[in-house]
C-alpha cells in the first residue's frame, strides 16, 4: 500500500468514526431533551421512557434538528417558548458530548 492509500484509508476511518460519534451525541441529546420535557409534562416511569423514545424517533424524519424542535414545541404547547427550547437543545447537546467523551476515556 502506498502512503497516499494509507492516508486515504485513515481519512475514511476518521470520517466514519466522526459520523458515528455525531450520531451517538445527537441521540443522547435527544434522550436528555426528552427526559427534560417528560418531567415538564409530568410523565414518569414507563410513560417518560416512551416519550423519550418518541423524541429520539422524531430525529429520523429529516436531516437536522428542526424535526425534533417541531415535535417538542408541539408537545409543550406554549408552556416553554421557542428560545428556551433551543437553548435547552444546545445545552443538552453539550452535555451529551461530554457524557459520550467521558465514556470513551
Amino acid at each position: 500500500m502506498t502512503t497516499f492509500e494509507d492516508r486515504e484509508t485513515a481519512f475514511e476511518s476518521k470520517f466514519a468514526h466522526d459520523a458515528e460519534m455525531q450520531f451517538k451525541v445527537e441521540a443522547r441529546r435527544n434522550k436528555l431533551l426528552g427526559l427534560w420535557i417528560a418531567n415538564l409534562l409530568g410523565k414518569t416511569g414507563e410513560d417518560a421512557e416512551t416519550y423519550v423514545k418518541e423524541v429520539i424517533r422524531a430525529d429520523f424524519e429529516e436531516a437536522g434538528d428542526e424535526d425534533v424542535f417541531r415535535k417538542v414545541a408541539r408537545d409543550l404547547e406554549g408552556r416553554v417558548d421557542e428560545a428556551a427550547i433551543r437553548k435547552k437543545m444546545a445545552t443538552t447537546l453539550a452535555d451529551a458530548k461530554s457524557q459520550i467523551l467521558a465514556e470513551i476515556d
